[in-house]
């Protein structure tokens, strides 16, 4: 049950940006994010508990720019600060959109998630609400988006993973 990978019904028109996870809004806030976005962005996070779907989805179509694994602590993915600290791994998307821009996921290890199995590189092209990363047992997924992005969820909603629009990026 844990493993389940349930097909996404991905929502059509342009700008949506669809939950890259399942589980409920956590954090909804403004936050630098240099590597992708080059600075002040929107983040938008995702808790999974053990009783998620642990595959995440592309949030927009487009390029994979980036994937970058960065080592660290296994703290709860519950605090906030885990973001910060645990071991994650950061992918860039470079949107197909009119006007997309640069759109990232960071994945991040929780106290029992230890494990992020990577199913794309760098150049590959994936569409918006295709399988990108597994985090087996339970973590937190981040959402960065450009700050003209206007956010369509609120704390507290549960989101499903590629078929939640998150956010609709505006010219």
């Amino acid at each position: 049950y844990f493993f389940r990978d349930p097909d996404a019904r991905v929502p059509e028109g342009p700008g949506l940006v669809v939950a890259p996870a399942h589980g409920p809004v956590d954090v909804i806030d403004e936050v630098e994010e240099p590597v992708v976005l080059g600075g002040r962005c929107r983040r938008v996070s995702i808790f999974l508990s053990v009783f998620n779907v642990h595959v995440q989805q592309a949030p927009v179509a487009g390029s994979v720019s980036l994937v970058r694994h960065t080592p660290g602590q296994f703290l709860n993915a519950l605090k906030l600060e885990s973001a910060a600290l645990n071991e994650n791994v950061l992918l860039g998307f470079q949107s197909t959109e009119p006007d997309g821009g640069p759109v990232a996921i960071k994945l991040i290890t929780g106290l029992i998630a230890r494990r992020i199995v990577p199913w794309v590189q760098p150049g590959d092209v994936v569409a918006k609400g295709e399988r990108v990363r597994l985090i087996q047992f339970g973590s937190r997924v981040d959402l960065y988006v450009p700050l003209r992005a206007r956010i369509t969820v609120s704390l507290g909603d549960r989101v499903v993973g590629g078929e939640t629009v998150m956010a609709r990026l505006e010219g």
